[in-house]
């Protein structure tokens, strides 16, 4: 059951503190940040978190989408249990098991129709060079249309289509350097792009995700897949962060009734281990041919069972459960309070989103952060996002109860008043 917060030490407490000076001494300084307050997690349970000093906080961000079950979620422990106890990894594109055939069945299952061939993966950064090899494969070009505030992953495949200058710079001199970004939401900037140059995909984030939860324009996706049948490009939505109900829809491109060449899936696919996938149409697939005894395209974790049998349990559950029905209207009702009570506070420029993925733009980052610790603080777990970090991010547990969720939005307009 969700439980309201409770701090019982000052935030982050002694334990944390003791933990990140330990940690700056054997991580690479670069991964976690040591100059913001730094709690470390000790165990978590529905969308409750409880850190090494025993204070326990609501995570409103799903650990990044991950958690749509919310934490340790009980069928999801049973069936982590049961599979490691019997099968806890296989040689997947040698000698499969039986549960990678029985997800990539689910999925084509719960996807629009005309998507019915997949490659799995471990993280979304995979599944999009998955989708970009496919690319490539298909029409020769090597290629992208992509978009400013594009956020697709860190491999260097998916760098190059991430926008982002904070994570391509240090990288630069190895990346291809073969997208074109254009401006969110333009679609004429797309029919441009795709004219002038040999672009092979073009991709797209439904709704932009760590670029800032950007709604783009109604009618926009339909559009896109028409440049992409005028042009002979394939069309790839990155629902990795929109996908698996989030928005409302098995994906967020249903909502305009679009369906994409190919899409990746990740995050939330694992209900928290590292699984994803890039589904495809079957046509489009096959031009890879057939395998010949060696996978150009695979890796040791392909399929892994656990994996697939934690995957399996949340597609069921997400369907038995009507989760997505629950996402599509709960984040009505969110926004539509957000709309009313968050907008005017002071600083607030914009409230954005679609299901349980939602936004709150302010008008100077240094005000996101100072919210964020201060939520923190009181045991709210916040991020905030967009290329200056000036956007509050929502994306709690599909699970998440309907009062704890109001309590957040009432201490979030208490936050923004001030």
């Amino acid at each position: 059951m969700d439980q309201l917060p409770e701090i019982r030490t000052e935030v982050p407490g002694p334990r944390s503190r003791a933990l990140a000076e330990r940690l700056a001494r054997v991580e690479c300084p670069e991964v976690t940040c040591l100059t913001q307050p730094l709690i470390f997690w000790e165990h978590a349970s529905g969308s409750n978190v409880t850190d090494v000093d025993e204070n326990r906080y609501v995570d409103l961000l799903a650990g990044f989408g991950v958690a749509c079950l919310g934490y340790a979620h009980p069928e999801l422990v049973q069936v982590t249990a049961a599979q490691a106890a019997t099968l806890p990894h296989a040689m997947s594109d040698v000698y499969p098991a039986r549960l990678k055939l029985e997800l990539l069945e689910a999925l084509t299952r719960v996807l629009p129709a005309e998507l019915g061939s997949v490659i799995l993966s471990s993280s979304g950064s995979d599944a999009v060079e998955s989708a970009l090899k496919t690319a490539l494969i298909v029409t020769g070009r090597p290629g992208v249309v992509a978009f400013e505030g594009a956020y697709h992953g860190l491999g260097l495949g998916a760098l190059d289509v991430t926008q982002r200058e904070h994570f391509r710079a240090p990288f630069e001199a190895r990346l291809p350097n073969a997208t074109r970004f254009v401006p969110y939401g333009d679609a004429g900037a797309v029919r441009a792009a795709t004219r002038r140059d040999p672009i092979g995909a073009i991709l797209v984030e439904p709704i932009q995700g760590r670029g800032g939860i950007r709604v783009p324009p109604s009618g926009f996706l339909r559009e896109l897949r028409e440049i992409a049948n005028e042009s002979g490009a394939l069309l790839v939505a990155d629902e990795i962060y929109t996908g698996l109900g989030r928005t409302g829809w098995w994906l967020a491109c249903e909502a305009e009734g679009v369906v994409p060449d190919l899409i990746t899936l990740g995050k939330g696919l694992g209900g928290g281990f590292p699984i994803s996938a890039c589904v495809g149409r079957s046509e489009i697939m096959q031009k890879w041919g057939p395998s010949s005894g060696e996978a150009i395209h695979t890796s040791t974790h392909l399929g892994n069972p656990l994996g697939c049998a934690l995957a399996l349990k949340v597609l069921e559950v997400l369907a038995r459960d009507r989760l997505l029905e629950r996402a599509r209207h709960l984040g009505e009702r969110v926004l539509e309070r957000l709309e009313k009570e968050v907008r005017p506070c002071p600083g607030v420029r914009d409230v954005r989103g679609r299901g349980l993925l939602l936004g709150i733009e302010l008008d100077e980052p240094a005000r996101a952060a100072r919210i964020v610790r201060e939520a923190l603080c009181s045991g709210w777990i916040l991020l905030a996002e967009g290329p200056d970090a000036r956007v509050l991010s929502l994306t709690p547990p599909l699970t998440i109860s309907e009062g704890l969720l109001d309590r957040a939005i009432d201490h979030l307009v208490e936050l923004l008043s001030t």
